[in-house]
C-alpha cells in the first residue's frame, strides 16, 4: 500500500527524505524562479488574450498540483509561449477576446487537457505521443516562434491588429501602419535590446566584477524584472499613458478566485480536438525537458506519472482561474541550474507568486504592454530554429518533407492544422517507408559465421540457395512487397532450390503477413523451391506455431542462418 501510494503520488516518495539542505536550495531556487516567472505569467496571459492575472493565477495551483504529482524534481510548470499561442488560437474561433465568454472558454480548453492527459496517464498511453516525431515538434516549435513574434508586434508598434496565420498578421499590421505610436514604439524597441543584451552580456560582466554566483544568478535572471520596473517607472513618471501607451492596468488584488469551465455541449465539442492537441504538444515539450534534467542527476521520470501530474495542474488552472499551462524549458532549466533538489521549489515558487498576486499587482497598473510584448519576443526567438531544414535534408528528405510541411502549414494555416498536418505527414511517411523495407540478400563473410550484403562485401554464395535478410517486421503495409521480391528473385529456370528468410530483424508478423507467408511458400512449392526461416525470435514463433504455416512449409526452420547454410550449401 505504502509503495502504490509514493508511486503514485511522488510527493510521499521525496518527501520522506526532505532535510535542511533540500529546504535551503529549494528555496534559492524558488526565489530565482519567481523573479523571472511574474513577468513571464503576465507576457504569456498577453499571449494567449486573457487578463494580466490570468497568467499569475495559471502559475499557483498547478505548480503545487504538479509538485503533488509529478515525477521531475526540476520541471517548472505554468504557461508557456508555444500552449499560450495554441490556447489564444483556439478559444479565438468560439468568443470574443476580452469577454466572459473568452476567459470560460479558456477554462474550459484547460479543463478538458487536464482531464485527457488524467486519462491517458491512468491507461497509461503516454507512447500516444511518439506519433511526433522530433523533426516535426522542432518545425512546429520554430514555426510557432515566428507566430508568437510576429503576433507581439502590434504591441510593439502600439497598432490593433490581428490574424492567426503569418500572412494574415503580415497583411493586418500594414495596414494599420498609420495608427502607429512612436512613445511606444521607443518603449517595445528599448525593452527588447535590453533583454537581449541581459541575455547574453550581464552574467559575464557581473562574473568579471566578482559578483557573488548566488546574486549572479538572481541579477541575470531578472533582467525583465529590471525591464518592467524601468519602463513602468518611465510611464508613471512622464504620463506616457495620456499620449498613448496601452499599459496593463487594473490587476486584482486577490488570491486565484475559485472558478467552473463551461461544459456546454457545444463548446466542449468545439475545444475538444485543440484540448486534444494542447495536451499532446504540452506533454510532449514537458517530457522531453523533464528527462534532460533527470538524466543529468541519474533520476528517473516515469512519463505515464508525468501525464497525471501534468493534468491535474491543467486541472487546478481550470478551477482557479488559469488557462492551459505545462513544464516550460527556460524556467526548468532556471530551476535546475539554480539547485532546485524536489518539487518543493515549485510548491515554494507558488507562495511567492501568491504574495505577489495579494501584494504587488498595483505596482503593474503603469506597466506597458509593450515591455511584455518584449519580453515574449525575446523568449520565443531562442525557439526558432531554421537549422533543422538543412540538416534534415542532408540527412533524411523523409524528415524534411515532414518538418517543411508542418513550418509552412503552420506559418500559412495556423497552428492547429499545422501540428496535425505533421502528425499524419509523419504517419504517412512511417508508413511508406514501411512499406517497402529493406531487405538484403545476404552471403557467408569467409573464415567467420557472420552473413552481410551480397552488394557491399566480399561474400561466399551458392547458386543453389538464396538467403534474404528481411530488415523490418512484416504487416499488411509490407507484406505485399516481399511476395514481389521474392517472386522476382526467384524466376523459372534458375539453379535455386532453397530459399532461406532471416528473420534477425523481424518482431512481429501480423495475420496479413502470415497469408502473405503462405502464399509464398505455395508459389516456391509449385517451382520446386524449399522456403525456409533462420533466426526467428521466441515471440515471432509462438504466434507462428498457433498456425499451420510450420506444419505446411516445405522447408525448415534454422536457429541460426550458420546452420541452415551449413545445411542447405
Amino acid at each position: 500500500m505504502s509503495h502504490s501510494l509514493r508511486r503514485f503520488i511522488p510527493i510521499f516518495d521525496w518527501g520522506r527524505q526532505y532535510d535542511r539542505k533540500a529546504l535551503s536550495n529549494d528555496m534559492i531556487a524558488a526565489v530565482i524562479v519567481t523573479i523571472m516567472l511574474i513577468p513571464q505569467s503576465l507576457a504569456y496571459a498577453l499571449l494567449a488574450g486573457l487578463p494580466p492575472e490570468a497568467g499569475i493565477y495559471a502559475s499557483i495551483a498547478p505548480i503545487i498540483l504538479y509538485a503533488i504529482f509529478g515525477t521531475s524534481r526540476a520541471l517548472a510548470v505554468g504557461p508557456v509561449a508555444v500552449v499560450s499561442l495554441l490556447t489564444a488560437s483556439a478559444i479565438g474561433q468560439v468568443a470574443e477576446q476580452g469577454t466572459t465568454g473568452y476567459a470560460v472558454a479558456a477554462l474550459t480548453l484547460a479543463f478538458l487537457s487536464g482531464g485527457f492527459l488524467v486519462l491517458l496517464g491512468v491507461l497509461r498511453l503516454g507512447f500516444l505521443a511518439n506519433f511526433l516525431s522530433h523533426p516535426v515538434v522542432a518545425g512546429f516549435i520554430t514555426a510557432s516562434g515566428i507566430l508568437i513574434a510576429t503576433s507581439q508586434l502590434k504591441h510593439i508598434l502600439g497598432v490593433s491588429a490581428h490574424g492567426h496565420t503569418l500572412p494574415e498578421m503580415m497583411m493586418s499590421i500594414f495596414a494599420h501602419l498609420n495608427e502607429i505610436n512612436w512613445i511606444t514604439v521607443i518603449i517595445g524597441v528599448s525593452a527588447a535590446g535590453f533583454l537581449f543584451w541581459v541575455r547574453g552580456n550581464l552574467k559575464p560582466l557581473l562574473k568579471r566584477l566578482g559578483t557573488g554566483p548566488v546574486l549572479t544568478d538572481l541579477l541575470s535572471k531578472g533582467g525583465p524584472v529590471f525591464a518592467v520596473v524601468g519602463t513602468t517607472l518611465a510611464v508613471w513618471g512622464f504620463g506616457l499613458a495620456e499620449q498613448g501607451v496601452k499599459t496593463v492596468g487594473d490587476v486584482p488584488q486577490s488570491l486565484p478566485p475559485l472558478t467552473m469551465p463551461g461544459l456546454s455541449g457545444d463548446l466542449v465539442g468545439t475545444l475538444l480536438i485543440p484540448a486534444i492537441l494542447i495536451s499532446i504538444i504540452g506533454f510532449v515539450e514537458s517530457v522531453s525537458v523533464a528527462q534532460t534534467l533527470a538524466a543529468k542527476k541519474r533520476q528517473r521520470i516515469d512519463p505515464d506519472q508525468e501525464l497525471i501530474g501534468l493534468g491535474a495542474a491543467n486541472l487546478g488552472a481550470a478551477f482557479t482561474g488559469g488557462f492551459p499551462v505545462t513544464g516550460g524549458f527556460s524556467r526548468s532549466v532556471v530551476n535546475f541550474d539554480a539547485g532546485a533538489e524536489t518539487p518543493a521549489a515549485g510548491i515554494y515558487t507558488a507562495i511567492g507568486l501568491a504574495v505577489a498576486a495579494v501584494a504587488l499587482t498595483p505596482l503593474v497598473f503603469f506597466l506597458p504592454n509593450a515591455t511584455l510584448a518584449a519580453t515574449i519576443i525575446v523568449a520565443v526567438l531562442s525557439l526558432v530554429d531554421l537549422s533543422i531544414l538543412k540538416k534534415t535534408w542532408g540527412y533524411s528528405r523523409a524528415d524534411f518533407i515532414a518538418v517543411a510541411a508542418t513550418i509552412l502549414l503552420t506559418l500559412g494555416m495556423g497552428v492547429e492544422v499545422g501540428v496535425a498536418s505533421g502528425v499524419i505527414v509523419s504517419v504517412l511517411l512511417h508508413l511508406y517507408k514501411t512499406s517497402r523495407p529493406h531487405v538484403a540478400e545476404v552471403g557467408l563473410v569467409p573464415g567467420t559465421q557472420h552473413f552481410r550484403n551480397i552488394h557491399r562485401h566480399a561474400v561466399e554464395t551458392t547458386p543453389s540457395l538464396v538467403t534474404l535478410r528481411v530488415d523490418e517486421s512484416l504487416y499488411f503495409v509490407n507484406a505485399r512487397f516481399l511476395e514481389d521480391l521474392i517472386q522476382q528473385r526467384v524466376t523459372d529456370g534458375c539453379a535455386v532450390r532453397d530459399v532461406v528468410l532471416m528473420c534477425s530483424a523481424v518482431n512481429d508478423v501480423d495475420y496479413s503477413a502470415l497469408e502473405s507467408l503462405e502464399a509464398i511458400n505455395l508459389r516456391l512449392k509449385d517451382m520446386g523451391v524449399r522456403l525456409h526461416l533462420s533466426e526467428v525470435k521466441g515471440p515471432v514463433m509462438d504466434r507462428l506455431k498457433r498456425s499451420h504455416f510450420l506444419e505446411d512449409m516445405g522447408g525448415e526452420v534454422f536457429l541460426s542462418q550458420y546452420d541452415a547454410w551449413e545445411e542447405l550449401s
